[in-house]
Protein backbone atom coordinates (compact mmCIF):
# COMPACT_ATOMS: atom_id res chain seq x y z
CA UNK A 1 0.00 0.00 0.00
CA UNK A 2 1.20 3.50 -1.02
CA UNK A 3 2.58 5.57 1.99
CA UNK A 4 -0.55 7.99 2.80
CA UNK A 5 1.40 10.44 3.07
CA UNK A 6 3.10 10.34 -0.20
CA UNK A 7 -0.38 11.01 -1.51
CA UNK A 8 -1.01 14.08 0.44
CA UNK A 9 0.98 16.13 -2.26
CA UNK A 10 -1.74 14.69 -4.99
CA UNK A 11 -4.83 15.03 -2.37
CA UNK A 12 -3.67 18.68 -2.26
CA UNK A 13 -3.32 19.29 -5.92
CA UNK A 14 -6.72 17.93 -6.45
CA UNK A 15 -7.79 19.49 -3.44
CA UNK A 16 -7.27 23.17 -5.34
CA UNK A 17 -8.44 21.91 -8.70
CA UNK A 18 -11.26 21.19 -7.08
CA UNK A 19 -11.80 24.97 -5.12
CA UNK A 20 -10.97 26.37 -8.41
CA UNK A 21 -14.17 24.75 -10.07
CA UNK A 22 -16.30 25.63 -6.86
CA UNK A 23 -15.61 29.34 -6.92
CA UNK A 24 -16.50 29.53 -10.25
CA UNK A 25 -20.27 28.50 -9.65
CA UNK A 26 -22.96 31.16 -8.92
CA UNK A 27 -26.66 30.02 -7.26
CA UNK A 28 -27.97 29.29 -10.41
CA UNK A 29 -25.03 26.44 -11.45
CA UNK A 30 -24.98 25.31 -8.09
CA UNK A 31 -28.69 24.26 -8.21
CA UNK A 32 -28.03 22.50 -11.61
CA UNK A 33 -28.00 18.88 -11.78
CA UNK A 34 -24.55 16.97 -11.28
CA UNK A 35 -23.63 13.40 -12.72
CA UNK A 36 -25.51 11.89 -9.94
CA UNK A 37 -29.34 11.26 -10.14
CA UNK A 38 -31.13 13.25 -7.81
CA UNK A 39 -28.35 15.45 -6.63
CA UNK A 40 -27.08 19.14 -7.89
CA UNK A 41 -23.58 20.18 -7.56
CA UNK A 42 -24.42 21.57 -4.33
CA UNK A 43 -25.38 18.27 -3.16
CA UNK A 44 -21.64 17.08 -4.22
CA UNK A 45 -19.83 20.09 -2.76
CA UNK A 46 -21.99 19.33 0.47
CA UNK A 47 -20.90 15.69 0.81
CA UNK A 48 -17.36 16.37 -0.30
CA UNK A 49 -17.16 18.95 2.67
CA UNK A 50 -18.75 16.40 4.87
CA UNK A 51 -16.59 13.24 3.84
CA UNK A 52 -13.46 15.17 4.80
CA UNK A 53 -14.61 15.77 8.33
CA UNK A 54 -16.06 12.10 8.37
CA UNK A 55 -12.66 11.08 7.69
CA UNK A 56 -11.20 13.28 10.23
CA UNK A 57 -13.26 11.51 12.81
CA UNK A 58 -11.93 8.30 11.30
CA UNK A 59 -8.03 9.83 11.56
CA UNK A 60 -8.88 10.58 15.40
CA UNK A 61 -9.81 7.12 16.18
CA UNK A 62 -7.09 5.75 14.60
CA UNK A 63 -4.67 8.34 16.57
CA UNK A 64 -6.48 7.75 19.66
CA UNK A 65 -7.67 4.59 19.85
CA UNK A 66 -11.10 5.65 20.94
CA UNK A 67 -14.03 4.80 18.83
CA UNK A 68 -15.05 7.48 16.49
CA UNK A 69 -17.75 6.94 13.79
CA UNK A 70 -16.96 8.32 10.33
CA UNK A 71 -20.55 9.70 10.26
CA UNK A 72 -23.13 10.08 13.25
CA UNK A 73 -25.67 7.70 11.34
CA UNK A 74 -26.56 7.10 7.83
CA UNK A 75 -29.67 9.56 8.07
CA UNK A 76 -27.53 12.06 9.44
CA UNK A 77 -24.78 11.90 7.16
CA UNK A 78 -27.96 12.28 4.62
CA UNK A 79 -29.43 15.17 6.51
CA UNK A 80 -26.76 17.33 6.41
CA UNK A 81 -25.95 17.12 2.59
CA UNK A 82 -29.57 17.89 1.70
CA UNK A 83 -29.59 21.01 4.14
CA UNK A 84 -26.23 22.51 2.83
CA UNK A 85 -26.92 21.74 -0.49
CA UNK A 86 -28.97 24.90 -1.37
CA UNK A 87 -26.33 26.97 0.75
CA UNK A 88 -24.93 30.16 -1.01
CA UNK A 89 -21.90 30.06 -3.40
CA UNK A 90 -19.84 31.47 -0.71
CA UNK A 91 -20.79 29.24 2.15
CA UNK A 92 -19.87 26.58 0.16
CA UNK A 93 -16.46 27.40 -0.45
CA UNK A 94 -15.54 28.29 2.31
CA UNK A 95 -17.30 24.82 3.49
CA UNK A 96 -15.20 23.47 1.14
CA UNK A 97 -11.74 24.94 1.64
CA UNK A 98 -12.14 24.81 5.83
CA UNK A 99 -12.95 21.10 5.85
CA UNK A 100 -10.26 20.39 3.70
CA UNK A 101 -7.81 22.20 5.77
CA UNK A 102 -9.34 19.91 8.93
CA UNK A 103 -8.76 17.13 6.71
CA UNK A 104 -4.58 17.96 6.19
CA UNK A 105 -4.41 18.71 9.50
CA UNK A 106 -5.38 15.80 11.06
CA UNK A 107 -3.36 13.94 8.96
CA UNK A 108 -0.20 15.64 9.83
CA UNK A 109 -1.25 15.10 13.39
CA UNK A 110 -0.73 11.29 12.77
CA UNK A 111 1.94 9.26 14.19
CA UNK A 112 3.44 6.96 12.41
CA UNK A 113 1.97 3.69 14.58
CA UNK A 114 -1.69 4.78 13.89
CA UNK A 115 -1.23 4.36 9.95
CA UNK A 116 -1.53 0.89 11.24
CA UNK A 117 -4.38 0.83 13.00
CA UNK A 118 -7.99 -0.64 11.94
CA UNK A 119 -11.15 1.93 11.79
CA UNK A 120 -14.44 1.25 10.90
CA UNK A 121 -15.90 3.20 7.90
CA UNK A 122 -18.79 3.70 6.57
CA UNK A 123 -18.81 0.13 4.49
CA UNK A 124 -16.94 -1.78 7.39
CA UNK A 125 -13.14 -2.06 8.51
CA UNK A 126 -10.40 -0.39 6.88
CA UNK A 127 -7.09 0.35 7.54
CA UNK A 128 -5.81 3.57 8.88
CA UNK A 129 -3.22 3.98 5.79
CA UNK A 130 -6.31 3.98 3.35
CA UNK A 131 -8.05 6.72 4.11
CA UNK A 132 -6.03 9.32 2.06
CA UNK A 133 -6.32 7.58 -0.88
CA UNK A 134 -10.44 7.33 0.09
CA UNK A 135 -10.13 11.34 0.02
CA UNK A 136 -8.06 11.37 -3.14
CA UNK A 137 -10.78 8.96 -4.53
CA UNK A 138 -13.86 11.12 -3.49
CA UNK A 139 -12.08 14.36 -4.46
CA UNK A 140 -11.19 13.47 -7.96
CA UNK A 141 -13.60 10.97 -8.87
CA UNK A 142 -16.64 13.36 -7.44
CA UNK A 143 -15.11 16.41 -8.97
CA UNK A 144 -16.20 14.90 -12.52
CA UNK A 145 -19.66 14.22 -11.48
CA UNK A 146 -20.03 18.17 -11.29
CA UNK A 147 -20.46 18.13 -14.52
CA UNK A 148 -18.10 21.25 -15.41
CA UNK A 149 -14.99 21.64 -17.12
CA UNK A 150 -12.73 18.65 -15.40
CA UNK A 151 -13.35 14.82 -17.01
CA UNK A 152 -11.55 11.76 -16.58
CA UNK A 153 -9.17 12.31 -19.18
CA UNK A 154 -7.92 14.37 -16.95
CA UNK A 155 -6.98 12.00 -14.12
CA UNK A 156 -3.40 11.43 -13.95
CA UNK A 157 -2.28 7.35 -15.04
CA UNK A 158 -1.30 6.58 -11.68
CA UNK A 159 -4.46 8.04 -10.27
CA UNK A 160 -6.60 5.92 -12.91
CA UNK A 161 -5.00 3.24 -12.81
CA UNK A 162 -5.38 2.42 -9.03
CA UNK A 163 -8.94 3.28 -9.48
CA UNK A 164 -9.42 0.83 -12.41
CA UNK A 165 -7.71 -2.12 -10.37
CA UNK A 166 -9.80 -1.39 -7.27
CA UNK A 167 -12.97 -1.20 -9.42
CA UNK A 168 -12.22 -4.37 -11.03
CA UNK A 169 -11.07 -5.98 -7.80
CA UNK A 170 -14.55 -5.18 -6.45
CA UNK A 171 -15.99 -6.79 -9.00
CA UNK A 172 -14.36 -9.83 -8.76
CA UNK A 173 -16.16 -10.82 -5.27
CA UNK A 174 -19.39 -9.50 -6.89
CA UNK A 175 -21.68 -12.62 -8.67
CA UNK A 176 -23.67 -9.78 -10.23
CA UNK A 177 -20.62 -8.98 -12.34
CA UNK A 178 -19.65 -9.66 -16.22
CA UNK A 179 -16.55 -11.73 -16.97
CA UNK A 180 -14.05 -9.50 -19.10
CA UNK A 181 -10.55 -8.71 -19.91
CA UNK A 182 -9.53 -4.99 -19.39
CA UNK A 183 -6.50 -3.89 -21.47
CA UNK A 184 -4.98 -0.60 -21.49
CA UNK A 185 -4.50 0.96 -25.00
CA UNK A 186 -0.45 -0.27 -26.19
CA UNK A 187 0.75 -1.89 -23.27
CA UNK A 188 0.24 -5.64 -22.73
CA UNK A 189 -0.66 -5.47 -19.37
CA UNK A 190 -4.59 -6.78 -18.87
CA UNK A 191 -7.13 -7.01 -15.88
CA UNK A 192 -8.85 -9.81 -15.67
CA UNK A 193 -12.70 -9.61 -14.04
CA UNK A 194 -14.16 -13.43 -13.81
CA UNK A 195 -13.35 -16.16 -16.02
CA UNK A 196 -11.35 -14.96 -19.20
CA UNK A 197 -12.27 -17.64 -21.38
CA UNK A 198 -14.80 -16.89 -23.72
CA UNK A 199 -15.33 -13.06 -22.08
CA UNK A 200 -15.17 -10.28 -24.19
CA UNK A 201 -11.56 -7.83 -24.04
CA UNK A 202 -12.40 -4.17 -23.60
CA UNK A 203 -9.33 -1.81 -24.62
CA UNK A 204 -8.74 2.27 -23.77
CA UNK A 205 -7.25 4.25 -21.63
CA UNK A 206 -6.69 3.47 -18.48
CA UNK A 207 -9.10 6.62 -17.35
CA UNK A 208 -11.50 5.84 -19.89
CA UNK A 209 -11.84 2.07 -18.48
CA UNK A 210 -11.66 3.26 -14.98
CA UNK A 211 -14.04 6.08 -15.45
CA UNK A 212 -16.58 3.03 -17.11
CA UNK A 213 -15.97 0.74 -14.60
CA UNK A 214 -16.86 3.53 -11.64
CA UNK A 215 -20.17 4.54 -13.78
CA UNK A 216 -18.50 7.92 -14.84
CA UNK A 217 -18.70 6.96 -18.55
CA UNK A 218 -20.95 5.25 -20.71
CA UNK A 219 -17.45 3.80 -22.57
CA UNK A 220 -18.56 4.93 -26.16
CA UNK A 221 -15.07 5.12 -26.34
CA UNK A 222 -13.99 1.98 -25.79
CA UNK A 223 -13.38 -1.06 -28.26
CA UNK A 224 -14.47 -4.40 -27.29
CA UNK A 225 -13.76 -7.32 -29.05
CA UNK A 226 -15.36 -9.17 -30.18
CA UNK A 227 -17.45 -7.08 -31.68
CA UNK A 228 -20.71 -6.39 -29.63
CA UNK A 229 -21.89 -4.34 -26.83
CA UNK A 230 -20.29 -3.63 -23.69
CA UNK A 231 -21.41 -5.50 -20.80
CA UNK A 232 -24.04 -4.48 -18.40
CA UNK A 233 -21.83 -3.32 -14.87
CA UNK A 234 -23.19 -3.29 -11.55
CA UNK A 235 -23.57 -0.24 -9.32
CA UNK A 236 -20.13 1.12 -8.17
CA UNK A 237 -20.07 1.94 -4.47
Amino acid sequence: MTDPLLLMGEVDAATDRLLRTAASFDAAELAAGSLLPGWTRGHVLTHLARNADGLVNLLTAARTGETVPMYASDAARDADIATGATRPPEAHLDDLRRSADRFAEAVAAMPMPAWAATVEGRRGPLPAAAIVWGRLREVQVHHVDLAADYRSADWSEAFAHRLLHEVAAGLADRADAPAMVLRFDGARHQVVVGVPEHAPTITGPAAELAAWLAGRSDGRTLAVAPDGSLPHLPEWM
